[in-house]
């Protein structure tokens, strides 16, 4: 019998909306296997359908490719390109949940056109009502994924071993919802 709660205080059947103006999609991935290199993406839509069971809850969520931003624009130009996200012929990425228990999110990620599951650690940070008595909702999402299974496969070896880029990338995902009248 499974211990995942059946709702989140506060958290009420309907349509909730990411406020992209108070959430960040975000990644890290290591550069020479010495350093961090942590990147967002600047353009993404998304919805949760919460459902009277927490359970058949959908989040779904849109990402521009192109709006990826690490703070080099010679780095997002090569990660916008083929080698990469190939943003032209792939404009978008999205992911589509297919469980939820309260505290982990699975789904369907898709990049280039190839779809794998991942899944994401969640901490639920609670609902609250703006000043305009609008419901916010508040969550932090984090998990790893190896980014060669979606393609992005680019890489360059290292003289003394490793290489320039790692596969493992983790994602963290912070966002606030609102509420849809």
């Amino acid at each position: 019998m499974s211990n995942a709660p059946t709702t989140l205080d506060g958290l009420t059947p309907g349509t909730w909306s990411i406020d992209p103006t108070h959430a960040e999609v975000s990644f890290i991935a290591r550069h020479l296997m010495v350093s961090k290199v942590r990147g967002k993406f600047t353009e993404f839509t998304g919805t949760v359908e919460v459902a009277e069971q927490l359970a058949d809850s959908v989040a779904n969520v849109t990402i521009k490719t192109a709006s990826v931003d690490t703070g080099t624009a010679d780095r997002d130009g090569h990660l916008r390109s083929a080698d990469f996200f190939d943003s032209e012929t792939y404009p978008e990425m999205t992911f589509v949940s297919t469980s939820f228990d309260g505290s982990t999110l699975v789904g369907d990620l898709t990049i280039k056109g190839i779809t794998k599951p991942v899944s994401l650690d969640v901490e639920f940070n609670g609902v609250a009502t703006d000043p305009w008595g609008n419901d916010k909702a508040g969550f932090e999402a984090k998990g790893e994924l190896n980014r060669t299974d979606w393609g992005l496969t680019w890489n360059a070896a290292l003289e003394k071993g490793g290489v320039l880029v790692s596969e493992k990338i983790t994602l963290v995902i912070d966002v606030e919802l609102g509420k849809q009248a």
